[in-house]
């Protein structure tokens, strides 16, 4: 009888990159030592890709959207439900919602002088959420909010009643020390301007709230920025796509701390799975998820486990050359246990594995930028042994060395069937 085909797909957040100077003109993967992800790319195929199209500096939720094989352009409305459902939000038709910052604003000049407050907001972000949650808009009887914890300096904010909807701008200026953005109408409808007039009253009245909370008095003693505002980013309603099963046959989990990746996943039909020590973000512990990632595909019930890094993209955000190499080769080394794990697996499966990203980070931007990702295919039987396999030229897992690939340069669309197409044929 022929083997089980499974598939993992891990996925490292931000993880391209450019040349920097400071690095003798080498990214940081090049510069990383990451011997298990350069054994993969030795005994599979590999190439770069454009998780949506070339030239576009995508967000992480069309990436992923793109990635799993849900066309952008038809389905997206907006991140703030993914960010909502993943932090515990329920969403019905009708609601809409925001992936939100805890910022600090002037509110004298109307400045938004840090976009976020404090990364580092674990303790914090509970008990403001708590604070907002369930607040009264005295102009919109009939409407209510709600607001959770994600992770970090986010929070989802759900608002649900009469006719609202999504085609509305943000509150998020997108860069420090800008004015706080009016949130305005994107389409000519009566809808959209009472949309429009009620977030703009929402994001007052969260001001008013955190403005005088006992933690921003503590905040201001000590010197720090307080976390005064909620900039309301990314409005989005649900959406409904068909299930990962039933575009691609595969019963599938993800392990994704990450709301924004956990509420997409949730939408796709995916199981999500929690895993203690999982944060998210520089706290995270790989080798616990590395661990639930091989337990649950080398068990009966899965064909398909994602399993999304976050801590590289941070990295990039923050600027922090030394910290993205670190967490790579952190990274590297959960690679390695999983590749020998799955090798040694003795049941009637066979595993393939695909090593890539949702877009570049790189760290002398400090944001998305438009640079494709590599991408690596293999088996872990192939990594252990190359002369197994039927690789190409490539011997490194870096951006450049992928460009040398077999696979060439493709979307992020084409990601899935490849991977059916490898797991037939290698």
């Amino acid at each position: 009888m022929a083997p089980r085909q499974k598939l993992l797909l891990v996925l490292i957040d931000g993880l391209g990159d450019v040349a920097i100077p400071q690095l003798d003109y080498k990214t940081p993967l090049q510069v990383a030592n990451t011997p298990w992800l350069d054994k993969l790319a030795a005994g599979g195929k590999n190439g770069l890709m454009d998780s949506v199209e070339p030239g576009l500096a995508c967000g992480s939720d069309t990436a992923h959207m793109s990635i799993l094989g849900y066309n952008p352009r038809k389905y997206y409305r907006g991140r703030g439900a993914f960010e909502t459902m993943g932090a515990g939000l329920e969403m019905i038709p009708g609601d809409i919602a925001f992936k939100s910052n805890f910022a600090y604003l002037d509110r004298e000049s109307g400045i938004v002088i840090s976009r976020r407050a404090d990364r580092h907001f674990e303790g914090l972000g509970p008990t403001l959420c708590n604070a907002l949650d369930g607040v009264k808009l005295p102009s919109f009887p009939e409407h209510t909010v709600a607001v959770k914890y994600a992770t970090e300096h986010r929070c989802g904010v759900r608002v649900r009643g009469p006719q609202l909807t999504d085609t509305i701008t943000g509150t998020d200026p997108l860069k420090d020390n800008l004015p706080l953005i009016k949130c305005t109408p994107t389409e000519d409808t009566e809808a959209a301007r009472m949309t429009s007039k009620l977030i703009n009253e929402l994001s007052d009245v969260f001001y008013q709230v955190l403005s005088k909370h006992p933690i921003n008095d503590d905040r201001k003693k000590a010197g720090k920025n307080p976390a005064n505002c909620i900039l309301l980013r990314g409005c989005g309603s649900c959406i409904d796509i068909p299930s990962i099963e039933k575009l691609h046959g595969f019963k599938s989990f993800l392990i994704a701390p990450t709301c924004i990746i956990a509420g997409l996943g949730m939408t796709a039909g995916m199981d999500i799975l929690p895993v203690e020590g999982a944060t998210g973000d520089y706290f995270t512990n790989f080798q616990v998820k590395g661990d639930a990632a091989v337990k649950n595909l080398t068990g009966s019930k899965y064909d398909f486990g994602f399993l999304h890094i976050k801590a590289v993209d941070d990295a990039g955000h923050d600027r922090n050359i030394d910290y993205k190499i670190k967490f790579l080769e952190k990274i590297d080394i959960m690679i390695g246990d999983i590749i020998q794990r799955l090798n040694q697996d003795d049941g009637e499966n066979e595993y393939t594995i695909i090593v890539t990203s949702d877009h570049s980070t790189p760290v002398l931007y400090g944001d998305h930028s438009c640079e494709p990702v590599p991408f690596c295919i293999s088996r872990p039987k192939y990594a252990l042994d190359p002369s197994f396999g039927n690789g190409d030229v490539v011997t490194k897992y870096e951006e450049v060395e992928a460009a040398r690939g077999s696979l060439g340069r493709f979307c992020g669309s084409q990601l899935m069937a490849i991977a059916k197409s490898y797991m037939t044929k290698n």
